[in-house]
């Protein structure tokens, strides 16, 4: 009996250890070059957006004596039509650019699994109506029914976000929904229900860590598009609006003035490094949450 009580762990450890050992994995996935190369360039544009009244040489809106100037020692971004420092505008930009994509992000994410779960739960008509209705939106393309939901509302930041989260969603609730399918039907959710534990606590103790997972990874890698598709309606005319220092209304600009490339140049590559910096973080993330990748888990 004592050699049994001195091999046995003691209540709580194993489940410490494994979680500690998860957190290192977790670590060393996103510490690889690629995800790490994401995590400084993200890090560095919200602490740019943070920082801005800080950092940026100028006024964002405040013309100067030199109008489509290149860049320069005075200007290192040089300035657009109106004389404006576009390196200074680029740093606001990221003001408007990221807390929006996030804020669309987590939105869609939090209304799309309510709904997925609502399908994946209640089943039979609800769940065909659900689901029928998340078909009509994934009948058309995104940035179709992006620019057409911006337009109905108005052109205005705050709509462009909401034409964003209305097309975002069912893309959360097909995926969530989809997971409670293929776990309801497993041995120990069947168990927890015949041993009566009530439907909340399934849902937080057996349900809810075998779908966060995914919905991380989805959440991250939408993070990019988001910013894309922001971007998009603002180059349309449909997102920020004048003066608005935004990376998507900046290239619309930008593009009136061919010959002054600074222009459009470098609020694009503030577009496509977060868009890249959000899918090296979200590929790492979706290699250590995917169960069949052992890469990923630092194995």
């Amino acid at each position: 009996m004592s050699a049994t009580v001195v091999g046995s762990p003691l209540p709580g450890v194993g489940a410490f250890e494994a979680e500690r050992a998860g957190r290192r994995s977790l670590l060393g996935a996103l510490r690889r070059p690629g995800p790490a190369i994401g995590l400084a360039v993200l890090a560095l544009w919200l602490l740019a957006a943070a920082l801005a009244s800080l950092i940026a040489p100028h006024t964002p809106n405040a013309p100067t004596v030199n109008e489509l100037a290149p860049p320069s020692a005075a200007h290192w971004f040089g300035t657009d039509e109106l004389g404006r420092d576009v390196l200074s505008r680029v740093i606001y930009g990221a003001r408007v650019s990221l807390p929006l994509a996030l804020l669309l992000v987590a939105l869609a994410s939090a209304i799309g699994s309510l709904i997925g779960a609502v399908a994946g739960l209640a089943g039979g008509a609800v769940d065909s109506l659900i689901m029928r209705t998340t078909d009509m939106f994934f009948a058309f393309p995104g940035i179709v029914l992006t620019m057409a939901v911006a337009a109905a509302l108005g052109p205005s930041l705050r709509n462009a976000v909401l034409a964003v989260v209305v097309v975002s969603w069912p893309a959360y609730a097909r995926v969530v929904r989809g997971l409670l399918l293929s776990i309801r039907a497993t041995n120990y959710i069947t168990i927890s229900r015949l041993l009566g534990t009530p439907t909340l606590q399934i849902l937080a103790r057996d349900v809810l860590p075998n779908i966060v997972g995914p919905i991380v990874v989805l959440a991250a890698l939408d993070v990019g598009s988001a910013v894309l598709l922001l971007a998009g309606l603002s180059y349309l005319g449909l997102g920020a609006q004048p003066p608005t220092a935004e990376w998507g209304a900046m290239v619309a600009g930008g593009s009136q003035y061919f010959s002054n490339w600074w222009m459009a140049l470098f609020p694009g590559v503030a577009i496509a490094s977060v868009v890249l910096a959000a899918n090296l973080i979200g590929d790492a993330l979706r290699d250590y949450f995917d169960p069949t990748t052992v890469a990923g888990r630092g194995e």
